[in-house]
């Protein structure tokens, strides 16, 4: 069973723990169920891949998944890490804001 997640495709988040500590990037892609992100630029692993019919093999670089519990999002406004809250609008819907300044980053 999955949960909210706080951080959403697009976000621009910190990196706090483990090997890539301190790197900024941008979320290409979250998996709610396994609790995962893949961020831009972060966490470069080399894939071996064998030739197809498709193309030729080689080594090819991408990005690995990281744990979301190791990332913060960055608030557009301030550029300040930060713990992400929700609230009620007044037409029902929920946004996040910053704790830091109180902004909205939901539009």
């Amino acid at each position: 069973m999955s949960s909210k997640l706080n951080i959403k495709k697009d976000d621009r988040v910190l990196v706090q723990a483990g090997r890539e500590k301190g790197k900024v990037g941008k979320v290409l892609k979250v998996d709610p169920v396994k609790q995962r992100a893949v961020v831009e630029k972060v966490n470069m692993i080399k894939r071996h891949t064998r030739a197809g019919q498709g193309g030729q093999g080689g080594i090819v670089e991408r990005e690995a998944p990281l744990a979301i519990s190791n990332l913060m999002l960055l608030c557009p406004k301030c550029n300040q890490p930060g713990r992400v809250s929700r609230k009620k609008l007044e037409n029902g819907k929920v946004a996040r804001f910053c704790g830091k300044c109180g902004e909205y980053m939901d539009n």
